[in-house]
């Protein structure tokens, strides 16, 4: 009777330990940002603000890997309120989009966390690992002012940029 409780037990502890589903999606092709209008996962910090869809260009920025050298192209570049971004992963993968938390405004930073979908961790954008993979950042309702980014795994490698908004 003893070791049917224990056993008994120790398989509703099992049934507790493996039970509850998986509920985050994983999207493997595409715009990054397209995909984040159909899922929304665990890891992205919820955001105060609201995303604001691109209304103007969409500018892109290549990461690339070249003379032995990490960097954006280009690396600072200037939009103005409502355009977007779109990075493109062109070589030296992985590359990924982020904002140093401690560096933007507290005003910012709820709408910029709003319009980066799928982040990783706050103001970081996924990694991109595949040939012409994109990550898309809309600048709609960004305060003007110039806004430090950089790839955090080639941040030790000096890929910086700086985007201007007017």
């Amino acid at each position: 009777m003893k070791i049917s409780r224990i056993l008994l037990g120790a398989a509703g502890m099992i049934a507790l330990a493996c039970g509850g589903a998986d509920n985050t999606t994983t999207t493997t092709t595409g715009d990054t940002a397209a995909a984040a209008a159909a899922t929304t996962p665990t890891a992205t910090p919820a955001a105060a603000g609201t995303l604001a869809p691109i209304t103007g260009t969409t500018h892109e920025v290549r990461m690339v890997f070249e003379n032995n050298e990490y960097k954006f192209v280009p690396a600072n570049i200037t939009v103005k309120a409502g355009d977007g971004i779109r990075w493109i992963m062109v070589s030296g993968a992985p590359h990924n989009v982020a904002f140093d938390p401690a560096t933007i405004p507290a005003n910012v930073k709820p709408q910029l966390s709003a319009n980066m979908p799928n982040q990783i961790s706050e103001l970081s954008s996924p990694m991109l690992i595949n040939l012409n993979e994109t990550y898309t950042i809309s600048f709609a309702n960004i305060p003007a002012g110039s806004y430090n980014y950089h790839c955090t795994p080639h941040l030790a490698m000096n890929m910086r940029g700086v985007i201007t908004v007017e």
